[in-house]
């Protein structure tokens, strides 16, 4: 049926469809079956749009529309182009899994305000789908905004004074950092180009020099909090407070990723990495990234909690993203794409399977997992798939992003780069698998469960299905990735993947 409609159009719905599910939602809010599955149908549809989208760019289409005109060249609107087609897919898809075990991770825990919870996602992902397709920094700027409100309600879900706290610390810093710093990089960025466009090169070349463009460059990366580049990292760690699915929404279908698919697609479309490559004002970012990079690794290895744990390996994983954009290489930029999306299915997993214990077994901290494994041999499988894809193994995904960086990092002569991705490679080593090596290898705690402690006793069936998928998305991305490859790579070709 979309085969019939044009990419324009399909363009306009892919950025509606989660709103109207929002709208859709809270007409059953007494019946949570018809409740959830306008979830899951809204989910469904829009990933078709994707698809479909995508099979159009494939074919060379380049779909653009305007929403708005505001005048002075200020405008929102819409636009296909590689890094934001692999978002979108990234994010539609894990809409459907998120979905899924949220219904089984929500129903197990008796979980009040289940209808805002769904409704406020809904827009979450209409939030990212606006990022992810933005044709200008405005349009961006407006749906990251969209995004950070429509994340509050679920970061307090909980609505005691610890998910209070984290709100407020959630709310303050992402719209301190986006309107102090973010906005006026896009005002001066104006001032400077007289264009906020994204354009394939950039609009910048010739209208500012190094200082000016380095210090430019450091008003985006800072200003999007989202990113979470130390120091503007707390919120992450703080909003663990939310309910898991929350979390996987958080880490690795929008929020974070959001913030760096923002600072990467800014990099290639507002700089472009020939002005950043030739003036060297990227390069303080190569340092800063490494720097959030080991610093987040060495804080996982230190908590016991096993989200907090998680929380911080975000931060470190997602510096990869922002460290392959600073190199200013094709090669990088390519890691780093390939990094949103591997990272995503990992992530996505290890969150899954922290909450899956969490439903089952009610534990919460590392040092509670001693033989966890025995009992829950699938949510610990794929733990295992999860961490050895985030660390960068074969044969899973994750080992495509990161043999990109280190090339692109050997390339642009950056010894310093490429030694700085080894090591964090070796501390995600050190804060992940001891998790499974307790898990399968220590006795069990009889403790909790003194008549019969190696009974498996998994969490319920929708929370399974979701993460074994997610597991087995780190397997198909190894064999895969090629694809994703090729998408990224037409950003550097005849066309340049020009909006």
């Amino acid at each position: 049926m979309t085969e019939a409609i044009a990419p324009e159009t399909l363009l306009l719905l892919a950025v509606a469809t989660p709103f109207l599910g929002a709208l859709a939602i809270p007409l059953f809010r007494n019946r949570p079956n018809p409740r959830e599955a306008v979830t899951l149908i809204t989910a469904a549809a829009l990933f078709l749009i994707v698809l479909t989208l995508l099979g159009a760019m494939a074919g060379g289409a380049r779909p653009s529309l305007t929403l708005l005109s505001l005048g002075a060249g200020w405008s929102i609107g819409f636009a296909l182009e590689p890094l934001g087609g692999i978002f979108a897919l990234v994010a539609s898809s894990l809409w459907i899994v998120n979905s899924i075990y949220s219904i089984g991770y929500m129903r197990a825990h008796h979980e009040p305000r289940q209808t805002g919870f769904y409704a406020c996602f809904a827009i979450a992902l209409g939030s990212t789908m606006g990022v992810a397709l933005a044709r200008d920094l405005f349009t961006l700027f407006l749906f990251y905004e969209i995004l950070t409100l429509s994340t509050y309600p679920l970061v307090t879900h909980k609505r005691d004074s610890e998910a209070m706290r984290a709100g407020r610390l959630y709310l303050g810093l992402l719209l301190g950092t986006s309107m102090l710093l973010f906005l006026p990089a896009i005002v001066a960025t104006f001032a400077f180009a007289g264009s906020i466009e994204f354009t394939p090169g950039g609009v910048l070349a010739g209208r500012a020099g190094p200082v000016a463009i380095g210090l430019l460059l450091a008003l985006y990366v800072f200003g999007i909090g989202k990113a979470a580049m130390m120091p503007m990292h707390f919120w992450l760690p703080a909003a663990m407070v939310a309910p898991t699915p929350v979390s996987a929404l958080l880490h690795a279908v929008a929020v974070v990723k959001a913030g760096v698919f923002s600072i990467v697609k800014i990099v290639v479309y507002i700089f472009g990495i020939d002005l950043l490559a030739e003036s060297g004002a990227s390069e303080w970012l190569i340092y800063a990234a490494s720097v959030s990079l080991i610093l987040a690794s060495l804080i996982a290895l230190t908590r016991d909690n096993l989200k907090a744990r998680l929380a911080y390996s975000t931060v470190g994983q997602l510096a990869y993203l922002v460290l392959g954009a600073a190199l200013a290489t094709p090669t990088g930029i390519i890691g780093s794409g390939l990094q949103l999306a591997t990272h995503a299915a990992g992530k996505i997993t290890l969150f899954f399977c922290a909450g899956a214990i969490y439903v089952a077994h009610h534990k919460t901290e590392v040092s509670q997992l001693a033989g966890i494994g025995r009992r829950m041999p699938v949510t610990m499988v794929a733990f295992l798939i999860g961490s050895l894809s985030i660390i960068g193994l074969p044969p899973f995904g994750g080992v495509w992003s990161k043999w990109a960086l280190a090339t692109a990092a050997l390339d642009a002569g950056s010894l310093f780069a490429a030694v700085v991705l080894m090591v964090s490679s070796m501390l995600s080593v050190g804060y992940l698998l001891p998790v499974v090596a307790r898990a399968f290898f220590l006795p069990a705690d009889e403790r909790g469960d003194p008549h019969d402690p190696g009974r498996i006793s998994e969490a319920p069936i929708s929370c399974l299905v979701a993460l074994s998928s997610t597991a087995l998305l780190c397997i198909a991305l190894f064999f895969g990735a090629g694809e994703l490859e090729r998408m990224l790579e037409s950003l550097f070709g005849p066309s340049a993947g020009a909006p």
